[in-house]
Order: C-alpha cells, then sequence, then structure tokens
C-alpha cells in the first residue's frame, strides 16, 4: 500500500510533527509512505516539496489579504481564520499519482484551496483526512470554544466585525465545504475522542466516518535518561525542581501562561520554601518576554527544533505543565509523559485523556489558576514520583506506540479502498 501524507509543514507546528512520526510509523510498519509538504525543512528522502516559493508565498499573502479585507483590516484574528482560497493543485505530481490513498493532515496557509481538495478527489483516489483541530468540520475557525454554530450552520461568526451576518465570510465558505462534502467520500479520523465527539456534531460530516485515532510517538527516542546529564546538557539546574512549559510561542494567550503565572504566585506566597528551591523552565518562542513575570527563578530556553535537545529538557524536569484554553491531542504532553513525567493540565479538549488523573498527573478545573497551583503542589510535594512515572510510560506504551498507532491507520485506509471498490 502507498500513501501520501498532505500537510503544509514538515516540521514546524504540532500538526507537523504528528504528521512526520506518522510517516515513520507507517514506513515502520510495512506502508510505503511518503509526505508532501509545501515547507520542506530536512534532506529525508520520503518527504517531498512543492518548490515554486515565490508562487507559495503569494498564495499565503493572497488568503492573508482577503481575510484582512473581510475582519476589515484588524489584526486581531487575522491567523485565527483560514478560508482556503489558494493552493497547490496535488494531482499532476507524480507521488500523488502513485498513492493509493491520499491522507490530509493540516493543510491550511496557501498549501490547499477548497478547489484543490474537490480536484484531489475527483480523481478518485480514497481520501483520509486527520483533523489536528476543529476547521474540517467548520467553515473557517480552528478552535470554536463554545461556539456550536456548526453543528448547522456557520454564520454570524464570533471571529468577524460585529459578530458577522447571515451571509457573512464563514456561511459563504460553510457553503463552498458543504458542497464539496455532500458530493464525495471522505474518512475522517480525530486525534481525540473529544475531538470526534464535537466533529461528528457538524453537519458538514453527515454521512462521513469519523474515526478516533491518536498521533503515534517513538519511545526510542522519547525515554527516560539521566537527569544529571540532562539536565547540564539542557542548561538547567540540578539542585531545583523544575516546572516545564512548551509552546510553539510561550505569548500565545490560548497556552494559558497567565494561569502559570497566577498558579506560580500563588504557590510562592503559601509556601515561601518553593522561591528557593522551584524553577521554571519555558520551551518556546518569545520565551524571554514571559520569564520575568514568573516568582521563580526561571530559564527562557528559547524555540528549539533539536530532538536530543528537547528530550534533555524533559528529562531534566519535575512536572510539565500545560495551562491551555483548547487543546487536541497535544504532543508536548506525549512527550513528556514518554519521558516519565507526571503532567498537568486543565480539562479541556483531549487533555483528560491523556492525563489519568492523580494517576500520571493532575487535572485541573478549566480556568482555574489555584487548582492549577494545587496541581504542581501534589506532584512536587504530595505524590509517588516514581509511581507517577511508572504510570506514564504505561499509557504511552499502551495508546501512543507507532506499532498500534499505525495498524489503526492501516485498517482505516482498507476501509476507504473498500469503500471505494464497492462504490465502483
Amino acid at each position: 500500500m502507498r500513501v501520501l501524507i498532505v500537510n503544509t509543514s514538515e516540521k514546524t507546528g504540532g500538526a507537523a510533527v504528528a504528521a512526520n512520526r506518522l510517516l515513520d510509523a507507517l514506513n515502520n510498519n510495512g506502508v510505503k509512505a511518503k509526505m508532501l509538504v509545501r515547507d520542506k525543512e530536512s534532506e529525508q528522502i520520503t518527504v517531498v516539496g512543492l518548490g515554486h516559493s515565490m508562487l507559495m508565498q503569494w498564495r499565503f499573502l493572497w488568503e492573508r489579504l482577503v481575510v484582512y479585507f473581510h475582519t476589515l483590516f484588524s489584526r486581531q484574528h487575522l491567523f485565527d481564520i483560514d478560508i482556503a482560497n489558494a493552493g497547490a493543485d496535488i494531482t499532476s505530481l507524480p507521488e500523488f499519482k502513485e498513492a493509493d490513498v491520499v491522507h490530509l493532515h493540516w493543510i491550511n496557509q496557501g498549501m490547499l484551496s477548497l478547489k484543490g481538495i474537490r480536484k484531489i478527489l475527483e480523481c478518485g483516489k480514497p481520501v483520509v483526512w486527520t483533523m489536528h483541530d476543529i476547521w474540517p468540520a467548520t467553515a473557517i475557525c480552528h478552535l470554536a470554544f463554545d461556539c456550536r454554530r456548526y453543528a448547522s450552520s456557520c454564520r454570524y461568526c464570533r471571529l468577524l466585525p460585529g459578530g458577522g451576518g447571515d451571509n457573512d465570510l464563514a456561511c459563504k465558505v460553510w457553503r463552498k465545504k458543504k458542497a464539496i462534502y455532500k458530493q464525495y467520500d471522505i474518512s475522517f479520523v480525530a486525534c481525540s475522542k473529544w475531538l470526534a465527539t464535537e466533529a461528528k456534531k457538524s453537519s458538514l460530516l453527515t454521512g462521513h466516518p469519523v474515526a478516533n485515532i491518536p498521533n503515534p510517538i517513538d519511545t526510542r527516542i522519547f525515554c527516560p535518561g539521566p537527569r544529571p546529564l540532562a539536565a547540564r546538557s539542557a542548561g538547567l539546574p540540578t539542585d531545583k525542581r523544575i516546572i516545564l512549559f512548551v509552546s510553539q510561542r510561550a505569548t500565545n494567550p490560548y497556552k494559558g501562561m497567565d494561569y502559570l503565572v497566577e498558579a506560580c504566585r500563588m504557590l510562592a506566597d503559601k509556601y515561601p520554601d518553593m522561591r528557593q528551591n522551584t524553577a521554571v523552565a519555558i520551551l518556546g518562542g518569545h520565551s524571554d518576554e514571559v520569564a520575568d513575570q514568573l516568582p521563580f527563578q526561571s530559564y527562557p530556553l528559547g524555540y528549539v527544533n533539536d530532538v536530543k535537545r528537547i528530550v534533555d529538557v524533559y528529562r531534566a524536569v519535575d512536572v510539565f505543565v500545560l495551562p491551555s484554553l483548547s487543546e487536541n491531542l497535544p504532543n508536548t504532553i506525549m512527550e513528556a509523559m514518554a519521558c516519565g513525567v507526571p503532567c498537568v493540565g486543565f480539562k479541556v479538549g483531549g487533555i483528560p485523556e491523556m492525563i489519568d488523573h492523580q494517576h500520571n498527573g493532575y487535572v485541573a478545573a478549566v480556568k482555574d489558576a489555584a487548582d492549577l497551583a494545587n496541581g504542581l503542589h501534589w506532584v512536587l510535594d504530595e505524590a509517588d514520583r516514581d509511581a507517577l512515572a511508572d504510570s506514564a510510560l504505561r499509557k504511552v506504551a499502551i495508546s501512543y506506540s507507532q506499532h498500534n498507532v499505525a495498524l489503526k491507520y492501516i485498517e482505516v485506509y482498507n476501509q476507504a479502498i473498500a469503500f471505494k471498490r464497492y462504490k465502483i
């Protein structure tokens, strides 16, 4: 079986990391998989770039300009909206022609347009689409939060000026998606049970199968290791308990740094000794901009894409915290758990599926900094650290191993192929 994975980026962003890991998992389990990306960043022969950098840049800019116009020239939601009005035609590429299954992932920001997706479907190949957020089931948004308009039809969009209207940009994109989804068969996959449940509520996906398959992780790379050696390599202390926060951009408000800062201040006030024996490591872009807000010694590590250094950081810390306001199935929690690090996060999205409360970490009430502080204190000062680590490692081995995830996807591919043959 030949599978073509399609994703905007090869390595940047959570969807790219997950797609790349699936590429390895499939190739390690008997599938001939390749990956097609807009942004190729390595020399890996199984990853193919689109090329034509100027044309790709124009597609990206054209979509942003249209969004900018419809938001009345406001930058507030400029990158919260995708309308897929520009993208590449991949159907003439040899990698597409030789594929038995086309597997879409995160294809926004000039990678594929709705017109391009329609052309892929017109070719008659089975199409599987992994949802890394809610966008394939809505009109224009990646994070729906409390909005449920997509259950019937997107309009009056909160991301548009004045809350949009009855025939706003969201409504127009919705109609285009609806026309495509109604005419062609797509097998959707959600990385978390939470997202699968939400996606099934969308009237866009009526009649399409929605499976739940988590992202895989290579436990030969992400695994426990000697802490002192890892700490020295990562530039972190060995004489303090370390809380780790990771985000592609530390200042992203949806990742909840404000709640972590508040929780740490509560801990510092209630347990003064923590000011001396506890530190916070921040892995991600703009980390230096938030480090000074914390009451504990902080280590802004910046954006890192070297896997070995990332693993060293995980191995060097005592607890990983992700106070996100919206998440699907975060790779960062999976990575931390695979390294034996207990995790703390809010009860949102797929996080409660990953963190088993008070078994391999702590699930705090949403937007509750006090409960987040309770969770950090419980992991650092009350729980059995070895038991938490063992539980985390078992969870990863059972749920997220390359072999198990690959087998589940192979089943989805076979079902999609069989359905195509049946219809013919």
